[in-house]
């Protein structure tokens, strides 16, 4: 009898401690506030106890508010999605800077996605430190990342893509910035996003390995500029062979007549900068540089989600 005793109390205290151990371990939705009317007040401690390797979709969302943190969603996760409740309203952000204690660039980051699978929505990413040095909103290493109606804001650099041959698709986003705001190794689809100079400089800074058949894909996007503003290249190459293509986007009077810009002269032989079908003042492919090129329609027409993100899995994020 006693022993009988000993396995009913043992099987309930087993099934109450599994039960609280796997808690978050289920595809529900998570609800960060700060506010405190969620399950967490910070997305760090939603982001940690997420299980390992989920092969479910797990939701954290994201009440309004002003969240001041620096955020690593790390390698081992997969299949999350970070969903804001209003993209203007909640804000993901930290200060940091590549002169703060001798920083440098790539540790300057608000958000760095280590991990793949991973999708934003609805949010703000910032990086608001005073102008004095590099500073990265958003730092991707992993493969198939998807940022869908999201905002990134910030000066010199901010959206890193700093992993060769990972896939990421931005759709509907706006990004702003000062000097080479969007830039690395990665291929990235951007889709009717807004694209907005706060100075006088360069929009782009691709690095693309020269194996790689695509870096950068504007479509449908629209280049404005801080008033005034004047004087902005498309991009510049910040390693040889680097990848941008413009096309159907409305580019504003601010881009300058000659487009590009080679970083240094011998880059000139390698850039692969491409335009088609751009409209607005800034779209001027007869006083471009010789060494960017306007592609045919047939040609455009090949250049497509589906052929760009084509690997063995098959990954289209287009719905």
């Amino acid at each position: 009898m006693k022993i009988k005793l000993l396995l009913i109390l043992f099987t309930i205290h087993y099934s109450l401690f599994t039960a609280a151990a796997g808690k978050y371990d289920n595809p529900d939705t998570i609800v960060v506030a700060r506010d405190g009317t969620g399950e967490f007040r910070t997305i760090d401690k939603a982001i940690e106890v997420c299980r390992a390797f989920m092969d479910y979709h797990k939701v954290i969302y994201i009440k309004k508010g002003m969240y001041k943190e620096k955020l690593i969603i790390p390698q081992w996760l997969q299949n999350i999605e970070l969903c804001g409740e209003n993209r203007d309203e909640t804000i993901i952000t930290y200060d940091d800077h590549a002169n703060i204690n001798k920083m440098g660039t790539f540790r300057t980051y608000t958000l760095k996605i280590e991990a793949n699978d991973i999708t934003l929505k609805n949010l703000t990413i910032e990086n608001n430190s005073a102008r004095l040095g590099q500073a990265v909103a958003l730092h991707t290493e992993g493969d198939r990342l998807v940022f869908i109606n999201c905002r990134f804001i910030g000066h010199q650099d901010t959206v890193y893509t700093g992993m060769p041959y990972t896939r990421l698709f931005f759709k509907g986003c706006y990004i702003c910035g000062t000097t080479d705001f969007i830039f690395g190794p990665s291929t990235a689809w951007f889709e009717d996003c807004t694209i907005e100079s706060l100075i006088n400089s360069y929009v782009t800074a691709a690095s693309t390995p020269a194996d790689a058949a695509y870096g950068y894909i504007f479509n449908n996007c629209r280049l404005i500029a801080k008033a005034g503003v004047d004087k902005v290249f498309l991009g510049r190459p910040w390693r040889d062979y680097g990848y941008t293509l413009f096309m159907n986007c409305d580019l504003g009077a601010h881009i300058r007549p000659e487009g590009w810009h080679h970083w240094e002269k011998q880059r000139e032989q390698t850039a692969r900068y491409l335009e088609y079908n751009n409209h607005g003042a800034g779209a001027q492919p007869q006083q471009r540089v010789s060494w960017s090129r306007q592609l045919t329609k047939k040609e455009a027409q090949q250049i497509t989600p589906t052929k760009v993100f084509v690997r063995q899995d098959n990954w289209n994020p287009m719905p």
